[in-house]
């Protein structure tokens, strides 16, 4: 039945405040969230900027002065709000969803719309998946960063935990892994050899034979010889595919060096990932100073060892995590590439850290961390760094402050099974960077939503004592306006604000 609702000027639509209730936790964030300083400090990624051979346009008091002609225009479809686009990022992670399934679930959510900025319901989706993946790439580090030290300047305005808290922090790090699959050599060259013969067809390169057939058998028969443990069968069709692919790598260069220089540039990342495959296919260490390649399109991804029994060696980047000693709120995330010792990381991690504590006018003094960072004490002369191996130097008190340093831990789990650090999709080292700040950005937001909840938020309690006082007493209608803030057992407490 269509209602019209007062507070609007839509006659067929009420608004979506009207619709959910406003003591859930995720409508209180929304509600104190700083979204406009969010968007002026996101938005100067996108400003423009200029280019050779091109005049910008005249500033003066009001920006700029562009002369638009009348002319209609075929742009496309209008810019999505920046502050949605900053919600489906902050969505996506903290509800552990893909780009395709929070533009889905924003369309039939309406608290989330409501989070998003929206004053009506919209049963439709904000974007495309694409546009989000376009708007990661826009915003940049930094941009993700703001994100993240937002989060932490939200959880200190709301005293859901003391600046002074920011000061000792719990570092640690942890594989994130990439979106590929187990990388053996039997699959590595047969993706090779598919490679260089779809490269050599778009240069136009005509193959004596691509050899196709013999190449899915072989990789098919290494598979089950070393399933079977017949590693001599194995190594023995290993070393013909890696003949194959040879051969179709010098017939290409023979081929490619005739046609023209043009072509040879054309196939020269090709050629030069063939060749590394072939190599390091046929050594079992790799050569000094030349990086193994675990992926085709993933050249970045490293094999990391971290001592665990089910699963020796990871294959991605290595993140380092900063959390909070008490309140396990993390305060900073990057992503190290290369494979670094733990210890060389510490510097940057709390570098970052520090950085986005700055509005909050704190920074870490105190690290705790776990026996991969010995010997960096010297790099870091601002911080006291305690770990195990100082168990006989420290007072009492500290041991035990050491002791939560494994409270970091199911952090990472929570990071990982909770806000899709398991597994990285995004593209390139940038993506590396980038999905590890959002994790921890998504995290914070679920750990705003769960205090919220929990402890509520100090402006309805001041606001609760001055009405009190003002009434001189507590009357019945105060009594009920009291059990309302606290929630009633029509409302889940978890959902309440409380006083």
């Amino acid at each position: 039945m269509l209602f019209a609702c007062p507070a609007t000027d839509d006659f067929f639509h009420s608004r979506i405040d009207h619709m959910i209730d406003l003591r859930h936790p995720l409508a209180v964030l929304s509600s104190r969230m700083p979204w406009q300083e969010i968007e002026a400090r996101v938005a100067q990624v996108f400003s423009r900027k200029g280019r050779a051979g091109v005049a910008m346009p005249d500033l003066d008091l009001f920006g700029e002065q562009v002369q638009r002609a009348q002319v209609s225009s075929n742009a496309g479809r209008p810019r999505v709000p920046l502050r949605t686009m900053i919600a489906l990022l902050y969505l996506k992670h903290a509800f552990n969803e893909s780009d395709e399934g929070v533009v889905e679930r924003w369309g039939e959510t309406p608290t989330w719309q409501f989070f998003s900025g929206q004053a009506y319901f919209e049963h439709h989706r904000p974007c495309d998946a694409t546009t989000l993946v376009k708007f990661r790439q826009l915003v940049g580090d930094e941009g993700v960063e703001e994100l993240l030290a937002q989060t932490i300047n939200v959880a200190v305005e709301l005293k859901l935990i003391k600046p002074q808290e920011l000061a000792r922090v719990i570092v640690d790090s942890t594989v994130q892994h990439k979106a590929i699959a187990h990388p053996t050599d039997s699959r590595l060259l047969e993706t090779a050899r598919v490679k260089l013969v779809e490269a050599a067809k778009d240069a136009g390169i005509d193959l004596k034979q691509t050899i196709a057939k013999e190449g899915k058998n072989l990789s098919r028969k290494a598979g089950r010889y070393a399933h079977a443990r017949q590693f001599k069968r194995m190594r023995s069709a290993i070393k013909r595919q890696r003949t194959i692919v040879g051969r179709l790598q010098r017939e290409v260069q023979r081929k490619a060096s005739v046609i023209g220089v043009a072509v040879q540039q054309a196939l020269a990342d090709t050629l030069n990932k063939v060749q590394r495959i072939v190599t390091q296919s046929g050594q079992r260490k790799a050569t000094d100073g030349q990086r193994k390649l675990y992926a085709w399109h993933a050249p970045e991804v490293d094999c990391i060892s971290k001592g665990k029994a089910r699963t020796p060696y990871e294959f991605g980047v290595k993140v380092g995590i900063a959390s909070t000693l008490k309140g396990n709120l993390i305060v900073g995330a990057r992503a190290f590439h290369g494979n670094p010792y733990d210890g060389h990381t510490l510097n940057e991690q709390l570098e970052q850290a520090a950085i986005l504590m700055q509005d909050s006018k704190a920074k870490p003094t105190t690290a705790f961390v776990d026996l991969g960072y010995r010997g960096v004490d010297a790099q870091n002369p601002d911080v006291h760094i305690w770990h195990r191996g100082k168990s006989k130097r420290i007072s009492e008190q500290e041991r035990k402050l050491l002791r939560r340093r494994q409270a970091i831990e199911p952090i990472i789990g929570h990071l990982k099974a909770d806000h899709r650090m398991g597994r990285c999709h995004l593209k390139g080292e940038q993506g590396d960077r980038l999905h590890a700040v959002l994790c921890a950005a998504g995290y914070n937001i679920r750990w705003l939503l769960r205090m919220i909840a929990k402890k509520g938020v100090p402006f309805l309690q001041r606001l609760y004592l001055r009405l009190c006082t003002m009434a001189g007493g507590q009357p019945s209608w105060w009594l009920t306006l009291r059990t309302w803030l606290a929630g009633t057992p029509r409302w889940p407490e978890s959902r309440a604000v409380g006083v």
